[in-house]
């Protein structure tokens, strides 16, 4: 299961974010993702969970708890929506 992790303190690695989900069991992936222009986190990451089981018990058990200081979220990824569009935010100004 990939599990989605918010509200990351910016100096949280993946080490970090790794041991804590072992707690609960294997870990196939940790990763933080970060900002490519200023180098830095972005405050969230995804955590991959091969038993579901697992997943859920981490989850539940690391929701709304402490990490480096920071009160972290901590819930089920969703899949991207493809339709989210492109361009540069300010909403669609085409005129009929």
């Amino acid at each position: 299961m990939n599990i989605f992790v918010a509200k990351l303190s910016y100096n949280t690695n993946e080490d970090t974010l790794r041991t804590r989900f072992e707690q609960f069991g294997e870990v196939s992936s940790a990763k933080i993702i970060y900002d490519k222009i200023e180098n830095r986190s972005k405050g969230f990451g995804f955590v991959e969970m091969p038993n579901d089981d697992e997943a859920r018990n981490a989850i539940d058990g690391l929701n709304d708890t402490e990490m480096d200081g920071r009160t972290i979220v901590v819930k089920e990824s969703q899949p991207r929506d493809n339709n989210r569009g492109g361009g540069s935010g300010y909403g669609d100004r085409r005129r009929f």
